[in-house]
């Protein structure tokens, strides 16, 4: 029985496609070992977001190669699709596969064959889905892949392709497999979730009935799924957030008022450069919407900081918008260049020390916001499905979530991972 070993660099995307890509191989006989281990067969999920993520990425191919230099080392993913020379330069994998042809794994491993996603070519959403997720109590569902928005920055529209959905059926035929397995939380995951259902043609809920009408209707037939007790959101564009669909998400009762908003920067001026398709004030509108709409929604964002051409001044704009909006959680990056993208030629390219300082003053203000946040449940009763063990102080706890992703902590004795529990939220349990 052949040995494979996976590791996965990136998104909740390409978490979600390594588990499907390990199903798939033990399905075909292979045993499956931790990446630390001598395998026969290497898989690297890789990513291409900033040029961190192409160095970690190249970084796990050597590192396998040098593992077991007899081992097949299979190159899969974003950074593959954007630097196929890179991936397979000396030293590097053996075989590269794009992001169009995860669903083909096991066949191309047989074949010794590269296969590589065109661009060019109309695609439909490729077949690959998970019936498990092992060590996990929450299950992540991808209902879509690609990117239409073209922001200056970003390579995804050119490794992942254009929009592309998939089926509703086939997604609620996974969420009741999910179900039956025993998960009650599913976390909706995709490259453009937003874009759900914009690629239908002749289909009811497509594109001709608005923006998150398919996204709507769908959330709405996950929710019919008796098992399923919380849908989770991944990423969301601003401009989704209309009141119809807030309205029917306020409907399900099964949502949880956690949204993660891409931002990028809290400048006009900046966004513009960007291609983000919306204002600092659209967007500030957008969060308003939802804290009239829910009960304290946890709102999270995105943030780039020294693009091109941002002056100490639209800086000070970005800082004094994430003041204003006060989001339970802000990711910071620093900008990274990437070639073949409209950023990468624009001048006024900021220097790194700047770049860090930037980055450090916000870091340092949103996690001050968090604990803001997060004081308001104190004393508040919260249903909190438990998850992970964690050892402290000797003692054994689980840790899980609230609806809102504010982790706390319970003692072990007398409950179990999965299990969905009340606790009062203090100071003390914040895990």
């Amino acid at each position: 029985m052949p040995k494979v070993a996976f590791h996965n660099l990136g998104c909740k995307v390409n978490a979600y496609e390594t588990e499907a890509m390990l199903q798939q191989l033990q399905a075909e006989g292979y045993e499956i070992v931790p990446f630390e281990q001598e395998a026969d067969v290497y898989v690297i999920n890789t990513c291409t977001v900033t040029n961190i993520a192409d160095r970690k990425s190249r970084q796990m191919i050597h590192r396998a190669k040098r593992r077991n230099p007899d081992a097949l080392v299979v190159a899969v993913g974003c950074y593959v699709q954007a630097d196929p020379e890179g991936a397979t330069a000396p030293g590097g994998a053996d075989l590269i596969v794009g992001n169009d042809q995860k669903g083909r794994l096991a066949e191309l491993i047989a074949a010794h064959t590269s296969s590589l996603l065109d661009l060019k070519a109309p695609r439909e959403y490729e077949a690959l889905a998970l019936s498990d997720s092992p060590g996990h109590t929450r299950a992540f569902l991808k209902i879509q892949d690609g990117c239409n928005q073209f922001c200056s920055y970003c390579l995804i529209p050119y490794v992942r392709g254009r929009v592309r959905s998939r089926k509703p059926e086939e997604v609620l035929a996974e969420a009741r497999r999910l179900s039956e397995k025993g998960f009650c939380e599913v976390v909706l995951t995709g490259i453009h979730l937003s874009s759900y259902g914009v690629d239908f043609s002749g289909e009811s809920g497509g594109a001709e009935n608005g923006y998150g009408t398919a996204l709507r209707c769908l959330i709405q037939k996950l929710a019919e799924i008796p098992g399923i007790q919380r849908i989770r959101l991944g990423s969301l564009e601003p401009r989704i957030i209309t009141e119809d669909f807030v309205q029917a998400l306020v409907s399900c009762r099964k949502i949880c008022p956690h949204f993660h908003l891409s931002l990028q920067s809290g400048c006009a001026a900046t966004l513009a450069r960007m291609n983000r398709k919306y204002t600092p004030e659209e967007y500030f509108e957008k969060c308003e919407l939802l804290r009239r709409s829910f009960v304290h929604p946890a709102i999270t964002t995105d943030v780039i900081v020294g693009f091109p051409g941002e002056t100490e001044e639209e800086f000070r704009q970005t800082r004094d918008f994430l003041e204003r909006v006060s989001f339970y959680e802000v990711h910071v990056f620093k900008y990274s260049r990437r070639k073949g993208t409209r950023a990468d030629r624009m001048p006024d390219q900021v220097p790194e020390p700047v770049k860090a300082e930037r980055s450090r003053i916000l870091l340092e203000m949103t996690e001050a916001q968090a604990g803001q946040f997060r004081a308001y449940y104190f004393g508040q009763e919260a249903e909190v499905r438990l998850e992970e063990p964690e050892e402290r102080n000797g003692e054994t706890f689980l840790t899980g979530y609230t609806r809102e992703y504010v982790r706390v902590r319970v003692p072990a004795e007398g409950h179990t991972s999965g299990e969905t529990v009340t606790v009062t939220v203090t100071e003390e349990n914040l895990a």
